[in-house]
């Protein structure tokens, strides 16, 4: 598959001067001064800086998927510890944490690691639940590489449990998604499980 350039990916635009009025008006709701000095610029800096944190809203998440063929591996492939950065859509408040992501090739189509990344990157960089996140990262890799199995496991603590209503920090979600071998042979699944936690079946540590 031909490497395709990232600029040519974008397929929205925000409208920063919506955010911006939406901001202000969220400032007066607050009782708030708009014009004050420390808040004068805030509404502009809240355009900016969403612009950024949701930039994935922006691009196709496929597009940047680069397949190499023939190659010999058929064994499981894991990148764990991916951090993510999300923004759930109830709230408007970030999830933070962790993405592990394992497949098994098939037929000798492998990915290149840093797109697997990306593509975490590029689905958290969103308006998101985690529960959707994870079923994506799984199915656009299930689709793309069409392999034995996938698996995805996301742990991550939500502000919006942390800092609001329950108030309970430190509280991890974790959320999975399974396809294929992962899915249909649990020595697969475990085998998967223990090298996300860290270590190998029989208890060595990796």
């Amino acid at each position: 598959m031909a490497r395709k350039n990232r600029k040519n990916c974008q397929v929205k635009k925000m409208d920063l001067k919506k955010i911006e009025q939406g901001v202000r008006l969220v400032i007066e709701g607050l009782s708030e001064d708009p014009e004050r000095p420390g808040l004068k610029g805030t509404p502009g800096r809240v355009a900016r800086m969403m612009e950024d944190i949701l930039g994935g809203t922006l691009l196709d998440p496929t597009e940047d998927l680069e397949v190499f063929q023939d190659e010999r591996h058929d064994e499981l492939v894991l990148i764990r510890n991916i951090p993510l950065y999300s923004f759930c859509e109830h709230h408007l408040l970030p999830f933070a944490g962790v993405a592990h992501v394992a497949y098994i090739p098939k037929e000798g189509r492998i990915i290149g690691l840093s797109k697997i990344a990306r593509l975490v990157d590029t689905l958290a960089r969103r308006l998101q639940v985690q529960e959707r996140l994870t079923k994506q990262v799984a199915d656009i890799l299930n689709a793309t590489l069409n392999p034995l199995g996938v698996m995805v496991v996301i742990e991550a603590e939500h502000l919006c449990m942390s800092m609001r209503g329950i108030k309970k920090p430190k509280a991890i979600t974790v959320t999975s998604a399974v396809r294929g071998s992962f899915r249909n042979n649990p020595a697969t699944r475990t085998e998967a499980m223990m090298l996300i936690k860290g270590g190998i079946p029989g208890g060595r540590e990796v």
